[in-house]
């Protein structure tokens, strides 16, 4: 880790998931294995297990300003308000030109074309019936520049597409931007409205990767021997990022720090992942921390409940970690399914408290666990109780073979 590179901390976050809309919710419902997936009925393709979150919409814009954007830029304002609430800061304590808005997409665009289609069909397709809204809604900076326009910032907004590893990528995005000196402060994270698309539904039914179960709250099962695929969920989660001698200025309080971070590519395959370009992800993030693999408290997965994402990963993990007694492993996605471009940063809130409460929230559904899934200190149904937590990994990979990391600590002031 170069020591030179100024610190960078998280000191605020928003999030709106499946289960809950603010953090200390959403980490008691976790600890709990408490899943609220239910099934949809959508447009064109049918009934499926879905995770939808309930939020106030109309807290921080009017229902007016909702109707015009997007339901991913009502995510993300949201979230991003409430983050800078949670950290107790305004845009001006820095300068609205001195803060950046980084937000990870999977998709976007997808739910507005898909509405407008369904729009003109009933008036026999007259692209006289299309909205003049359809382009500023589908342009990739939509959601982060509903959020700019929200708070009156006029530092850079924009989307970091990176599929599911995009939320991950995003707060790589702010760490790096406030360390060249661009900003000051980053509102960094990522937004989903993929249960809106029937397409992402039917897409992945054609791949034989869209989970089921008779009870939607089971649908989502990674590592078990019967999973049969990703549960598609919207969600969103904004964090306020900050250099640490600022946070430490203003007396802010610090959830924790960025110790380190790395994106690489597998070249190989479109949806297929790859364990060893995933090891090597996690290798470099642990050396830019400084970090040995004993050195992690918890590793958050990225598995979806795929039966070959599943295994590849825990390869992975296999090989960086072999047979130790750390870390500790969970996954959230059993409990509030798969948020696409929300996924890392909502998973990687999920094991946040961890540094407070020392405990290992669980991975739920798993009833009959894979052979080529089992790892050590596996973390299942019951929370755990650690002496300490100091360190935590979250792995977060995507198609086109894209795949991040991300280790956060606990911060001891300098």
């Amino acid at each position: 880790m170069n020591t030179q590179l100024p610190r960078i901390v998280i000191t605020g976050v928003g999030l709106a998931s499946p289960n809950a809309d603010n953090l200390s919710s959403y980490r008691e419902k976790l600890l709990k294995g408490i899943s609220e997936i239910q099934e949809i009925d959508l447009r064109y393709f049918g009934k499926a297990p879905a995770g939808i979150c309930s939020f106030n919409e109309t807290k921080y814009r009017k229902k007016k300003e909702n109707k015009r954007g997007t339901r991913a830029g009502c995510l993300g304002v949201y979230c991003a308000n409430e983050a800078l609430a949670d950290a107790d800061l305004s845009i001006e304590h820095y300068g609205a030109s001195r803060v950046g808005v980084y937000v990870g997409l999977t998709e976007h665009g997808t739910v507005e074309t898909e509405n407008e289609v369904y729009n003109i069909s009933q008036y026999g397709h007259n692209v006289d019936y299309w909205t003049h809204h359809h382009n500023p809604r589908t342009v990739l900076n939509n959601p982060a520049g509903e959020i700019k326009m929200n708070l009156g910032i006029t530092g850079p907004h924009y989307a970091i597409g990176a599929a599911c590893a995009a939320g991950n990528a995003s707060l790589i995005q702010g760490v790096q931007m406030i360390r060249l000196g661009e900003v000051d402060m980053a509102l960094a994270g990522g937004v989903s409205e993929s249960t809106g698309s029937f397409g992402i539904f039917a897409s992945f039914q054609a791949q034989g990767a869209l989970g089921s179960a008779d009870d939607p709250r089971k649908a989502c099962r990674p590592f078990d021997t019967s999973r049969n695929g990703i549960v598609v969920s919207e969600g969103a989660c904004i964090y306020v990022l900050e250099r640490l001698e600022s946070a430490l200025e203003r007396g802010a309080t610090i959830y924790a720090e960025i110790a380190g971070y790395a994106i690489n590519s597998d070249a190989r395959d479109y949806v297929l992942p790859f364990y060893e370009r995933q090891a090597e992800c996690m290798e470099l993030a642990l050396e830019r921390a400084g970090l040995a693999p004993d050195d992690i408290d918890i590793l958050n997965t990225h598995a979806t409940g795929t039966k070959q994402g599943d295994i590849e990963e825990c390869k992975a993990i296999q090989k960086v970690f072999g047979k130790k007694n750390k870390p500790y492993i969970n996954n959230t996605k059993s409990i509030i399914g798969h948020a696409m471009g929300a996924a890392g940063v909502l998973e990687l809130a999920g094991n946040l408290l961890a540094f407070e409460d020392n405990m290992v929230h669980p991975s739920i559904n798993c009833d009959d666990l894979d052979p080529e899934c089992t790892l050590n200190n596996m973390v299942f149904d019951t929370p755990v109780k650690l002496d300490s937590v100091n360190t935590i990994l979250n792995n977060s990979f995507g198609m086109v073979g894209i795949n991040s990391v991300i280790i956060i600590k606990k911060v001891s002031a300098p």
